[in-house]
Formats: C-alpha cells, sequence, structure tokens
C-alpha cells in the first residue's frame, strides 16, 4: 500500500503531520470535480493525482478549481495510481470502475466506487445492470454510512450507492427495520440534469429539459435493484428529471403496520440518527431541495395519517455531494477513523 505523505509541522504541535494520500480517477466529471475540490482542502489527506476516464486523453487544468486545485488532469493510469496513493477514489464509467477497481485491489490499494459497478450482491442482478463486472472481489462493502460503519472500516472497496438510493434507504430503512412497513412502496424521485451525467444528449440539453419534467426508467431503472436489495422490500421507483443543475427530492409513499401512530414512526427515526451527523430530521416540516443543495445533508420530513395507516417520508439530499462525491468522502473518513464530517462542514 502507499505510504503516507510527510507534511509541515502541525499547527499547534510543531511535530510532523502525516496525511494519507489519495488520488481521483474520472477527475473531469461532475461527482469527479467534486471529489476533487472536497479532497484538495481536506485537513488528513494529500491528493496526489486527478486523472482522466481514459488513457488516451491529453492533460487538462480545471478552471473551476483555480485557487482550490491547481494541479493537471492527466491520463488514467492504474500503475500510477497504486503507486501514489492509499486510496483511490473511482469516478468513471461502470465497466471502466469495473476493471481499474478490480486492478487496484490486486496492487493492495483500497477503493471508493462512485459507480455501481459493485453495489449488487446478487449475480443475475448484476449480470443484468453491469455486465462488465464478473464476481465481486472479497472485501467489497455497500457503503451506506449511517447503516454500515462497522463494515466499511474494514472494506478493500468501498461501493457507494446511487443517489436516488441514498434518499430511499435513509428515509425506509430504520422503518422496514422496525417491523413498521406493510406492502409495497412508491417512491416519487426527482433529480436535477448533473443526476443524468456531463456527457449531453437529446434528453438533458438545454432545450428539450428547460420549463419541463419528464418521467423515465419506469419499470426499468437499475436503482430499483439497489434499493429492493437493501431494503429487502418491493418497491415502485420512478425517477423524473427536473430543470436544476443539482439536487434531488424523493416523496415516498407507504402504508403502515396497523396500530402504527406518528410517534411510532419518529422514533424509529430518531433511534437511527441519534448519532448521525449528516442527516437532519425536520418531522412534519418537509424538507425541500434548496435545504440541502452545496451540502452533505439528507433532509427527512414525514407525515402520517394514522386514520388510515399511510405514510409520506420526504427526503432531499444534493446529488453530487450526499449523493456521490460527498458520500465518498464520508466513506474514506470512516476507513480512516475520522469524524465522518471531517473536510465536508
Amino acid at each position: 500500500m502507499a505510504p503516507n505523505a510527510p507534511l509541515a509541522p502541525g499547527p499547534t504541535t510543531g511535530t510532523p503531520t502525516t496525511r494519507t494520500r489519495v488520488a481521483v480517477a474520472g477527475a473531469t466529471g461532475f461527482a469527479g470535480q467534486e471529489l476533487v475540490r472536497l479532497l484538495a482542502r481536506h485537513p488528513s489527506v494529500a491528493l496526489t493525482d486527478a486523472m482522466s476516464s481514459g488513457a488516451a486523453s491529453g492533460p487538462r487544468p480545471l478552471p473551476a478549481l483555480r485557487g482550490i486545485w491547481d494541479g493537471t488532469v492527466v491520463p488514467l493510469d492504474v500503475d500510477r495510481l497504486a503507486e501514489n496513493a492509499a486510496i483511490v477514489f473511482l469516478a468513471l464509467p461502470e465497466a471502466a470502475a469495473a476493471d481499474v477497481g478490480a486492478a487496484l485491489l490486486q496492487r493492495d490499494t483500497r477503493v471508493v466506487d462512485l459507480s455501481g459497478a459493485f453495489r449488487l450482491r446478487d449475480d443475475a442482478g448484476r449480470q443484468r445492470w453491469y455486465p462488465a463486472t464478473g464476481a465481486l472481489p472479497s472485501g467489497v462493502v455497500y457503503g451506506l454510512p449511517e447503516r454500515h460503519a462497522d463494515a466499511i472500516r474494514a472494506a478493500r472497496l468501498v461501493s457507494c450507492p446511487g443517489c436516488y438510493p441514498t434518499a430511499a434507504l435513509l428515509a425506509l430503512a430504520p422503518l422496514a427495520e422496525a417491523g413498521l412497513l406493510e406492502g409495497g412502496v412508491v417512491i416519487d424521485a426527482k433529480s436535477g440534469i448533473s443526476g443524468a451525467g456531463k456527457a449531453p444528449t437529446d434528453r438533458t440539453h438545454f432545450c428539450a429539459n428547460h420549463g419541463s419534467v419528464a418521467a423515465y426508467g419506469v419499470f426499468a431503472h437499475r436503482h430499483t435493484a439497489e434499493i429492493e436489495q437493501e431494503l429487502g422490500a418491493t418497491v415502485t421507483f420512478v425517477p423524473h428529471l427536473v430543470p436544476l443543475d443539482r439536487g434531488l427530492l424523493e416523496t415516498i409513499y407507504g402504508s403502515l403496520r396497523p396500530g402504527t401512530t406518528d410517534a411510532d414512526v419518529s422514533e424509529a427515526l430518531q433511534r437511527a440518527y441519534a448519532a448521525a451527523p449528516l442527516v437532519r430530521l425536520t418531522g412534519s416540516d418537509l424538507p425541500e431541495i434548496k435545504h440541502v443543495a452545496y451540502t452533505n445533508f439528507c433532509d427527512i420530513g414525514w407525515r402520517v395519517d394514522e386514520a388510515t395507516g399511510r405514510v409520506v417520508i420526504v427526503s432531499a439530499i444534493d446529488n453530487l455531494l450526499k449523493g456521490a462525491a460527498g458520500q465518498a468522502v464520508q466513506n474514506m473518513n470512516i476507513l480512516l477513523g475520522l469524524d465522518e464530517r471531517t473536510g465536508l462542514l
């Protein structure tokens, strides 16, 4: 594993400090640039390399990060990643992440992967949605920090959840765990344009998206399998593209076990997140995208109709931070034994 990087004396002790060496592969995409921004200012790591998604691309700067990180994005080089970093973040397309992640594990480099390549444990589901990934390597952990921190600490590869599953699972998992849900769940989700990735398409073109809202992936979205895997229940998941640059909001509809009260729902969520500094429970004050944009918080609010046994939960995150780069850094903090909030607040 690559060594840590020696730095200048600490500001209060006068003794030398060390930072863990980290690198980013796929630094030119939306999530990749957020990673570079966060890691360049993180007090406990040294960003050694930022690489593009392919070996053939030429060096390039990141003008938006001028003054924060003044390095150059270089072509993808797995050997250099393994040599220069103890932890590598992968913000690559799934097929590339599957190859690069496996190669880095063979070199004893820990990996934090933002793609879907390693999320699904079921072989058939993985073959359907992420066919470039064969058998899962040993040491892969599904990296939802508030639910799996103990496993993440010992992981060789942390597979970060997708943005939609993050918001859904944080809202629903405590209720499912407490046995409060009954029957299927409906997730009506809306995400900004950046959730579709940086490469432009007919759907994400300004003229197509501005002033419109469009449902997509009905009964055919890969995140459904991920949510059902972690929740252990059937869900109807319908995502929508909305004309925002970032942010994600889900309105979730479910039926409760007979006799369940608003106090029961509140208790389950409060118990689950009493020690979770990056989940904010808002009760009956339902969250909005503007409340979480540019933060690594997940805000969760809810309303219960006790007469009919129905619950509506609203969960909001920034899709590029809590749904991608910020959550990846949160996972790295857990790997390193740091406060989860380090470099994120």
